[in-house]
C-alpha cells in the first residue's frame, strides 16, 4: 500500500519523489490528484496511467532526486492521430500534466507527512503547492484543484469497514478491502477465529461479545459494516447494536428469509436498520465461491461509497450480451 510505502522511507530518513496528476484534458486513466511515489532506490508505487507512462516519470523522479530542482512538470499529449510524444499510437485522446516534487527530510516529508496523517484519522487537510518553486503552504481549500502555478492537493479519507465475524469467507472479503487502501477491523466473539495468520497484513483484529460491539468500537466512526459470523443469535446482536449506530451502510450475508427471522426477532431496535441495510448484502456478479461474494460485497460497498449504483459503464445493451455470452458459455 502506498502509505505504508511511505511511512517506511520516511523512518528511514529516505527522499522520495511524489508525482500528482495536476490537470487533464479529454479521456485520461487517472484524474488530478492521483499520486504515485518513486525511491531512490527505483521502486514505484501507485499507478497514474495503465503502464505507459510509469517509466518515463521514473527517470524524471531519478533525476530530480539527483538534482537540486524540487520539482518538475511534464505534460502528455495523447490527443494527436500520431501520439507525437511516444509514437507508441496509445489511442487515449487525452492529456495530462504531471508534477513531479521532491519529498526529503528538509521538508519534514511533508505534504505527504500531513496528508496520509489526514487521511487515517480522517482529519481533512489540504496543502498548495507551488509548481514553480516547490515550496509548500497549509490551504483553507477542500479540493483539490489547479490555480495558475499554485496545485492544491487536498486529503481523501481512507474509509474504514467492520467486519462482524471472522469466518473462512471473511478472509477474501478482509483482503479486497485491504487491496482499496481501507482501514479493516474485523470482530468475533469466538477467540478461536481471532486469528492473525489467517488475514491480511493491517486488519485490526478484535475478539468481543455482539451486545459490546460499542463499547469496544466507536461505530459512528466507521463507513460500512457487514454482519457475517454465520451465527444467528449473534448475528441478530450484531444487528441490534448497529442499529443504534450512524453507519450508512450495513450488510448482512444470507438469504431474504434470515434477513426477515433476524428482524423479526430483534423487533422494534431493527427499524432504524432498514433504510440502509443491504440484505442480502452485496452485487449480483453471478459465481458463488468465497472469493466471488467478497468481490460482490466489496463492489457493493465501494458502488455505496461514492453514491454509484454499481451499473456497467457500457450501458444496458452490452450487459444483455455478456449475459448472452455467459448463457453460451454454460450451456457448452
Amino acid at each position: 500500500m502506498i502509505a505504508d510505502f511511505f511511512e517506511n522511507e520516511r523512518l528511514g530518513g529516505r527522499p522520495l519523489v511524489a508525482a500528482f496528476v495536476i490537470a487533464t484534458q479529454g479521456s485520461t486513466y487517472r484524474k488530478p490528484g492521483a499520486m504515485m511515489l518513486f525511491s531512490e532506490r527505483g521502486e514505484r508505487h501507485g499507478l497514474l496511467s495503465g503502464g505507459c507512462l510509469e517509466g518515463d516519470l521514473q527517470e524524471h523522479a531519478l533525476r530530480l532526486l539527483r538534482d537540486t530542482q524540487r520539482t518538475f512538470v511534464k505534460t502528455y499529449d495523447s490527443r494527436g492521430s500520431d501520439d507525437p510524444v511516444w509514437g507508441l499510437g496509445l489511442g487515449c485522446e487525452g492529456l495530462m500534466q504531471v508534477l513531479l516534487l521532491r519529498v526529503d527530510v528538509s521538508s519534514s516529508h511533508e505534504p505527504l507527512n500531513s496528508l496520509f496523517g489526514a487521511a487515517k484519522s480522517h482529519t481533512p487537510v489540504a496543502f498548495s503547492i507551488n509548481i514553480e518553486t516547490g515550496s509548500i503552504t497549509r490551504s483553507p481549500e477542500t479540493k483539490t484543484s489547479l490555480n495558475g502555478s499554485l496545485f492544491t492537493i487536498a486529503s481523501e479519507r481512507v474509509p474504514k469497514l467492520l467486519l462482524c465475524g471472522a469466518g473462512p469467507d471473511a478472509e477474501p472479503v478482509a483482503a479486497l478491502a485491504v487491496m482499496q487502501g481501507w482501514e479493516v477491523t474485523l470482530v468475533d466473539h469466538r477467540s478461536a477465529y481471532i486469528d492473525g495468520t489467517r488475514f491480511a497484513k493491517g486488519v485490526r483484529l478484535l475478539r468481543t461479545d455482539p451486545d459490546e460491539l460499542d463499547r469496544t468500537i466507536v461505530l459512528d466512526e466507521m463507513d460500512a459494516a457487514v454482519v457475517m459470523s454465520h451465527h444467528l443469535i449473534a448475528d441478530g446482536k450484531y444487528l441490534a447494536v448497529l442499529a443504534r449506530s450512524k453507519i450508512p451502510y450495513v450488510g448482512l450475508l444470507g438469504p431474504a428469509a434470515r434477513r426477515e427471522r433476524l428482524f423479526a426477532e430483534i423487533g422494534s431496535a431493527a427499524e432504524p436498520l432498514r433504510s440502509r441495510l443491504r440484505a442480502p448484502v452485496g452485487l449480483d456478479l453471478g459465481g458463488r465461491t468465497p472469493e466471488a461474494i467478497a468481490l460482490s460485497i466489496v463492489a457493493e460497498i465501494q458502488a455505496a461509497l461514492h453514491g454509484r449504483g454499481g451499473a456497467p459503464f457500457s450501458g444496458d445493451d452490452q450487459a444483455s450480451g455478456l449475459a448472452s455470452l455467459r448463457s453460451r458459455s454454460v450451456n457448452r
